[in-house]
């Protein structure tokens, strides 16, 4: 007997165990993850829990290798990190994983594609997070993964790409720091459906690309379809998805490639029975890959000193900078073509092509009609093939400047490419080397010559700004900037000539100026009838002298004699944002995904003023007309004369003296005179509302409402008609989801009350992550409908309206 009931008892443990350990990788809808609770891979290979990086306070849900639990591989709730250690993970009936705080408040929340008759969420040894149809097999049971949603590391079997069924773009975002998840400043995915090619990015800036697909592999990095002795890799490109993914070549292998908190693309790998990972390569590997290192037209060269060289038949565009070997400024055309007869192309080999940015493709036409359509079209400078197997086929037409080209030291078979030629350079290769080593030597003696010249110059200055007494010394002394002299500005600006100013504001004219030949500035000129000017002045050199980001406008330095006062800027040579968007003939420049570059960068911009610069700033005046263009359309906020700084524990402000651009003003604000860093997310979000329609909301009229461009988006919205808000002339460009999404941001942001609008640290996680859930936005600011003669029409003339308490002062647009 007593026997008999040690085999029951010794029955009855092995099948508790073997349930409990078949149980170890899967909860169900009755179970939850709490506290120290985790999941373990059936191979042990990947451990799920939560986690506090650093011991930071902050925990996460995440899954990282249960050898090496530092190494974490995946976050689901990056951006809304649990306040304590007391959260839980559970798996609702639906099929959704929920994140919970102690409260049992949702933190973090998947969204399944289809609900599952019975779930259950399973973390596989493959490092993926699964929630499947127990009542299915295969992975055609899985209703949401976490292989969807990848953070700072591609693992085996995941993919990078897009899925254009589902609207889905996989990508990787660097973690903020070392103790925090949340989405740093870089990023590494597919940039281009057409010719797919892989870009690592620091915010909306370029730092490295790899090259379209050439049909064998990314150029100038290791990702190919060929098999090599650490991974499989492979490429899908088809109409429901393009994708890359790989595999390990061995099961003894084990691999990742991680975006790490600094920036550098690597992939690492541990061999079996390793207990540390080696760095196998990354993909920023030498000066050539940095994007864009010798600007446009010019060639990086590697194995050569200097590496930067110009195209044939192009000159240094800035002989000064090339001497001190800074080839950024790029190259420029020795002798204009002008598509005549005789013109021709020049081969050049195992090149990396051009960066995509203003192209035509045709992938069934053969070399041949490549050539011949490309020499038909004058705009046309450069064409290749967009497929280099089986002697090459389809074609690729440059219609601007080349911009990041490198040359590769081996020939691994790469892409060439024909640059157009005028005929005087064709059959003269031994001549046209000479004749250009001899502009590099004139340019040479040039730059020297000018460099003396401008220290000369320099000194000349500095002798007269000395003996310059009249009242601006007490001014110069304040400020950290370059001082220019008032007669080189006037020199530049024709005397400040009607034919180069570029606008006026409040604060008063903008000119263009050119310094030499190839510089251009822009000089904002104090009005000496300027009633605000002086202060203004000011507090615009105090605020932006040592700011430094690329979405924001460049300061320059400035101009103090005697009564004189200005502001030099870099030059945009694409002036404003609303003398696109609001044009009929330009807007159409403008396609879907340059608006949402655009929105992305001024978002970058605004944060930086919010969050991460030395202070705390607050615009105050945010508008379409304020956001400049680059020559790539990146956008530039500028107009800082009216900004404002905040202390470190101050949330908000108030004046009686309210000065903004009526439309964009937030309600607290152009009511009650109260500003905060909501009032600069109102007129963001006022402006992103713009981009995606086209249309101002200031003088917004609707024939059946007599509500804003705001109110008319909410109406829409609520009607589940969102897309009709859409600029027509996008209508062949866009991405569905991304403009709903870019429509649901935007109007979160002009939601009548602040506290119910987002910060800007939450903003741009919602533009660029789609695994981040967002609230459905409130009812607008100034959501009432107006009468036929309202504050618009009475603002809009010019006039100021003026209470007790309140003095609205509008600062018009340049």
């Amino acid at each position: 007997m007593k026997g008999l009931s040690f085999i029951v008892f010794t029955s009855l443990l092995q099948f508790l165990v073997l349930n409990l350990c078949s149980a170890a990788d899967t909860i169900s809808p009755s179970q939850s993850i709490t506290g120290s609770d985790t999941l373990v891979s059936s191979g042990a290979s990947f451990e799920l829990g939560l986690f506090s990086p650093g011991n930071s306070g902050a925990w996460y849900l995440g899954i990282w290798y249960k050898k090496f639990p530092n190494i974490v591989v995946w976050v689901a709730n990056r951006e809304n990190p649990i306040p304590g250690p007391h959260g839980a993970l559970k798996l609702s009936k639906n099929g959704s994983l929920v994140i919970s705080n102690q409260m049992n408040n949702t933190i973090w929340s998947s969204n399944s594609s289809r609900v599952p008759e019975n779930p259950v969420a399973q973390l596989l040894e493959t490092g993926n997070l699964v929630v499947r149809d127990s009542a299915m097999t295969g992975s055609e049971s899985y209703v949401w993964q976490s292989f969807d949603f990848s953070s700072d590391t591609l693992l085996a079997g995941m993919k990078l790409g897009w899925n254009f069924k589902r609207g889905l773009n996989q990508y990787l975002t660097s973690w903020k720091n070392a103790t925090d998840p949340s989405l740093g400043a870089y990023t590494y995915g597919m940039d281009n459906d057409v010719l797919p090619q892989f870009v690592f990015a620091e915010g909306s800036s370029k730092r490295f690309r790899t090259g379209p697909w050439n049909g064998l592999r990314f150029p100038g990095s290791y990702v190919s379809n060929n098999t090599n002795t650490v991974i499989k890799a492979t490429f899908v490109y088809n109409t429901n998805e393009i994708y890359y993914t790989f595999e390990a070549a061995e099961s003894s292998i084990t691999t990742r490639l991680q975006l790490s908190v600094s920036g550098v693309m690597q992939r690492l790998v541990l061999n079996k029975g390793s207990t540390e990972w080696a760095l196998m390569y990354t993909l920023q590997n030498d000066q050539c890959n940095n994007y864009g290192e010798c600007g446009a037209n010019g060639i990086c060269r590697i194995n050569k000193v200097p590496i930067c060289d110009c195209l044939q038949g192009f000159v240094p565009k800035s002989p000064q900078e090339w001497v001190v070997l800074n080839g950024t400024s790029g190259c420029k055309r020795e002798m204009a073509l002008d598509c005549q007869k005789g013109e021709g192309f020049l081969k050049l080999k195992n090149v990396k092509l051009p960066d995509l940015l203003d192209i035509w493709v045709n992938k069934s036409m053969s070399t041949e009609e490549c050539e011949a359509n490309c020499l038909k079209n004058c705009s046309c400078i450069a064409f290749a093939n967009s497929d280099i197997r089986s002697g090459g086929s389809g074609c690729v037409m440059w219609f601007g400047n080349l911009i990041d080209m490198r040359e590769f030291v081996e020939d691994l078979g790469e892409q060439d490419i024909f640059i157009r030629m005028p005929a005087s350079e064709l059959g003269a290769t031994r001549l046209a080397s000479k004749k250009h080593n001899r502009v590099v030597l004139i340019s040479v003696l040039s730059a020297a010559s000018v460099l003396l010249f401008l220290g000369l110059l320099c000194w000349c200055v500095i002798l007269k700004q000395r003996r310059n007494k009249r009242g601006s010394r007490a001014s110069k002394e304040d400020l950290e900037l370059p001082q220019f002299d008032f007669h080189t500005i006037a020199t530049a600006t024709d005397n400040f000539s009607s034919r180069n100013k570029l606008g006026e504001g409040g604060f008063g004219p903008v000119y263009k100026a050119k310094l030499t030949q190839e510089e251009s500035i822009a000089v904002k000129r104090l009005s000496k009838h300027s009633g605000q000017g002086v202060e203004e002045f000011k507090n615009e050199v105090t605020m932006i002298a040592n700011l430094q980001h690329r979405n924001l406008i460049k300061l320059l330095g400035c101009c103090i004699e005697g009564e004189e006062r200005m502001l030099i800027y870099e030059y945009m040579p694409n002036k404003s944002l609303d003398f696109f968007i609001f044009d009929q003939n330009r807007k159409v420049v403008l396609r879907w995904q340059k608006r949402f570059d655009i929105i992305v960068g001024l978002a970058r911009g605004l944060l930086y003023l919010h969050q991460d610069s030395r202070v705390r700033i607050i615009h105050r005046d945010l508008k379409s007309s304020n956001i400049l263009l680059d020559d790539e359309l990146n956008p530039k906020i500028s107009d800082f004369g009216i900004a404002r700084i905040f202390g470190n524990n101050q949330s908000e402000a108030k004046t009686k003296r309210v000065i903004g651009t009526y439309g964009y003003l937030s309600p607290e604000y152009a009511i009650d005179g109260k500003f905060s860093v909501k009032s600069d997310v109102f007129s963001f979000g006022v402006i992103l509302l713009e981009i995606i329609s086209g249309r101002k909301n200031r003088g917004f009229h609707h024939p059946d409402h007599y509500h804003s461009l705001l109110g008319h988006a909410w109406l829409l919205w609520n009607k589940d008609k969102g897309l009709k808000l859409l600029d027509p002339c996008l209508e062949n460009s866009y991405i569905e989801f991304e403009v709903l999404r870019c429509i649901q941001v935007g109007l979160l942001c002009v939601q009548k009350l602040p506290k119910d609008r987002p910060e800007m640290s939450s903003v741009l996680p919602m533009l660029s992550n789609e695994g981040v859930a967002l609230p459905q936005p409130k009812e607008p600011g100034f959501f009432t409908e107006r009468s036929s003669v309202d504050i618009d029409t009475i603002i809009g003339e010019g006039r100021s309206h003026t209470g007790t308490t309140l003095t609205i002062t509008m600062v018009e647009a340049r």
